[in-house]
């Protein structure tokens, strides 16, 4: 499968700068794939589509303020470092993205606050843009961490164009999110309010909690035309015990399991054991997810997409899909649609129309998409 047949234009002014006011506003459209009918919802009436029993996957990794700025010594070129993982906690080593990265040479130091306390040495090349840094501090381990969450950043995506504001700290991150170690969010998580959530656990509705900690593979863009050549890059993943229990009884049960992320599907799909049942896991994976692999756990995918191409495990996960159109025509045909529906629509062209999920039934064939900023829009259904 290639690459270029998923691409696209992406229409610049459908990039939105803020999210929605109330997380569970965003846009919803819903299509019957067996009458073509649309209908125009929010996310919050995803909850009319789930059942006493059926089960969400959630990642609850936290998101760190990973970007720094400092001073390049010497020169005082102003320099970002993007903090990826920490590799040693007693030499405080970290990999780091530099920008621009062609300034910064092994040897180099950078100088981080208006008291210049922090500073870090750049010992090693990892990639064009990568670095390994040694952070020097006075002071105590908990007190360099505190020292970095002071002087970092919410790392917004790079295609969000206005400054950082305070609020950005609390809606960068779901509403769910535990265990720190994240360089960007689980976008498909943050549609969900506290309400909501509590709506669908009074239904009936059970949440199993997954920690994936997305690292640098969510920066790397897909390079390479044949898509069996890309590689992941490897992120922690930790599922335990409870999490395989609820997940298993579900599938015991035959309830529907919605992994609410491809975050979320990549862990799952990682320790899944030949007779299709979740195992415990605590290590790293970097499984990439193609047509050809039909999801063993998960009955329905949750999916925030925000770039300029569409991964084939949408339209082909389901061969028996009584839409008869090819991948570029579908998707054409649901982005007229939703153009025609937005000129009409006042409600439609807030800007909280931006950022979209696709649900994805593995067997029935549902796709959800709805926005709500912090992302590129698009038009994707929700197919019944």
């Amino acid at each position: 499968m290639k690459l270029s047949i998923f691409n696209f234009e992406l229409p610049k002014e459908l990039l939105a700068e803020y999210p929605a006011e109330n997380r569970d506003e965003s846009k919803l459209m819903v299509i019957n794939r067996e009458t073509g009918k649309i209908e125009h919802k929010m996310f919050k009436d995803l909850i009319d589509y789930f059942e006493e029993g059926d089960v969400m996957a959630l990642i609850n990794t936290k998101v760190f303020p990973a970007r720094l700025y400092g001073n390049k010594e010497k020169t005082g070129a102003r320099i970002e470092v993007f903090l990826l993982r920490e590799l040693n906690q007693e030499q405080r080593l970290w990999d780091v993205l530099v920008d621009p990265a062609r300034k910064i040479r092994i040897g180099n130091k950078l100088y981080f606050g208006d008291d210049e306390s922090l500073v870090a040495e750049v010992i090693d090349n990892t990639t064009s843009r990568g670095r390994t840094l040694r952070f020097l501090y006075d002071g105590s381990y908990t007190d360099f961490r505190r020292k970095l969450r002071e002087l970092g950043e919410t790392p917004l995506p790079k295609y969000i164009k206005r400054d950082v504001e305070p609020e950005d700290e609390k809606r960068y991150q779901t509403i769910y999110a535990k265990h720190e170690g994240a360089v960007a969010a689980p976008t498909a998580g943050l549609h969900f309010s506290k309400h909501l959530l509590k709506r669908l656990e009074i239904k009936g509705v059970d949440f199993a909690e997954v920690t994936l900690h997305v690292g640098l593979g969510t920066f790397n863009p897909v390079e390479v035309e044949d898509l069996s050549k890309h590689k992941m890059d490897s992120e922690e993943l930790v599922i335990d015990e409870k999490a395989t229990e609820i997940i298993n009884n579900a599938k015991a049960n035959k309830r529907r399991i919605c992994a609410v992320g491809t975050t979320v599907m990549r862990g799952l799909e990682s320790a899944v054991s030949s007779d299709h049942q979740l195992n415990t896991f605590e290590g790293w994976t970097n499984k990439f997810i193609q047509t050809v692999l039909i999801g063993r756990i998960p009955f329905l995918l949750l999916w925030s997409r925000h770039v300029g191409y569409l991964i084939k495990t949408i339209y082909n996960i389901n061969p028996a899909c009584s839409m008869q159109l090819n991948k570029r025509d579908f998707f054409l045909t649901i982005f007229n649609t939703w153009k025609s529906a937005k000129k009409t629509s006042e409600h439609l062209q807030k800007s909280n129309y931006e950022l979209f999920l696709w649900t994805m039934a593995i067997r029935h064939f549902a796709v959800t998409r709805c926005t709500n900023g912090y992302g590129k829009n698009l038009p994707i259904p929700l197919m019944q």
